[in-house]
C-alpha cells in the first residue's frame, strides 16, 4: 500500500514548483474530514472551479493569490476547500480556507500535500462493462464505467445539467433532435440529455496520473440501448460497427456478486462537440437473450416486463 502523504523534502520541491511557477489548480469545497481532521474529499453537490495558470499567482507570506476568480469563488469565503494540481504528472491535492482580504481571494500553502488515489479503485459500481475489440489481430478488453456526473437507472431530467451549460445543451440537443426526425435512429430520445450534458461538461477532473488511458463514460444503458462517451480520443466509434461486450450489473446482498450478460451492440450514431474534443456514441443492442433482455428493462426501469 502506497503512501498517501508526501514527505518533507517532497513537500518542499512542491512547494517550490508551486512558488516557481503558475499552476492551474482546481477548488472544491469539502464535505467530509477523517478523525484526524486532514483527509477529506470534495463535496460531489458542489461543482469544482478550475482556475488557469494565469489566475494563480504566489506571494512571499505563504499564500496563493486567486486573481480575477469566477464569480462563483465568492461562496467559498471561508470554507475549507481542497485544492488539487498535477506535480510532474502526478496528481496532488491539499486541504486550506479561501480567505479575503480587500477583495482579494488566497488560499494558505499547506502543512500536509496528498496524493490523489485513484478513485476506480475504491468506487462500488453498480454497472460496467467490456468491449471485445480486436486490432492488429489482437484481442483488447475496454473497460466501460458510470459517468460520474450522471445517474444510471434514471430518467434523464434536463436539470441534471448544469445551470451555465444549459444553453450550450440546448444548442447541442435542438441540432440532434432535426438529426433523429430525418435519421428516425434515436428512438425516444432521452438518451440525447445525458449526450448534451456529456458534451457540455467542460471540467476534467484531476486524476492519480496526468493524461492517461481511461475507461469510456457509460452515460445511459436500457434493454434497447447503451450510450457510450469519450473525452480523450483513446477511442474511435464508428457508425455501423458492431462490438462483442460484456454487461455486469452488482448484485448486493446476495452470495452472487454480479449477473453478468454477453452481448452485441452496433453503433447507429455518434455525436461530437462542436470542437471534435469528445464523442458519444448511441449503440443499440442487437443479440441479446430474452431472459437477459428482461433483466435489463427490470433493473434499469425498476418496471415489470411484461
Amino acid at each position: 500500500m502506497k503512501k498517501n502523504t508526501l514527505s518533507g523534502i517532497e513537500r518542499d520541491l512542491v512547494l517550490q514548483y508551486l512558488a516557481d511557477g503558475n499552476v492551474p489548480v482546481t477548488l472544491t469545497p469539502v464535505a467530509d474530514r477523517a478523525d484526524d481532521g486532514t483527509i477529506r474529499h470534495p463535496d460531489s453537490a458542489v461543482f469544482p472551479v478550475a482556475l488557469s495558470s494565469s489566475q494563480v499567482k504566489t506571494s512571499g507570506n505563504g499564500m496563493i493569490i486567486l486573481e480575477n476568480p469566477p464569480e462563483s469563488i465568492t461562496g467559498f469565503e471561508g470554507k475549507d476547500v481542497r485544492v488539487e494540481f498535477y506535480f510532474n504528472r502526478v496528481g496532488l491535492y491539499f486541504i486550506s480556507a479561501v480567505k479575503c482580504r480587500d477583495g482579494i481571494y488566497s488560499v494558505e500553502f499547506p502543512v500536509t500535500i496528498f496524493r490523489i488515489e485513484d478513485s476506480e479503485e475504491f468506487r462500488s459500481y453498480d454497472f460496467s462493462a467490456l468491449i471485445y475489440f480486436e486490432s492488429r489481430n489482437r484481442q483488447s478488453d475496454i473497460k466501460c464505467l458510470p459517468w460520474i456526473n450522471d445517474l444510471l437507472f434514471s430518467r434523464p431530467v434536463w436539470k441534471s445539467i448544469p445551470l451555465e451549460n444549459q444553453r450550450t445543451a440546448k444548442e447541442y440537443l435542438e441540432e440532434f433532435v432535426a438529426q433523429a426526425k430525418i435519421e428516425r435512429n434515436a428512438g425516444n430520445g432521452i438518451q440525447l440529455i445525458p449526450i448534451c450534458n456529456y458534451l457540455t461538461y467542460s471540467y476534467k477532473k484531476i486524476e492519480e496520473i496526468q493524461d492517461r488511458v481511461k475507461p469510456l463514460a457509460v452515460l445511459y444503458v436500457d434493454h434497447e440501448r447503451i450510450v457510450l462517451g469519450c473525452d480523450d480520443g483513446s477511442f474511435r466509434f464508428i457508425a455501423g460497427d458492431e462490438y462483442g461486450m460484456r454487461f455486469s450489473f452488482t448484485i448486493r446482498n446476495s452470495p452472487v456478486q454480479s449477473r453478468d450478460m454477453f452481448i452485441y451492440a452496433k453503433v447507429v450514431k455518434t455525436y461530437s462537440d462542436h470542437q471534435n474534443k469528445k464523442v458519444c456514441a448511441d449503440c443499440c443492442l442487437t443479440d441479446i437473450q430474452e431472459e437477459d433482455l428482461r433483466y435489463i428493462y427490470e433493473r434499469t426501469s425498476r418496471r415489470l416486463f411484461v
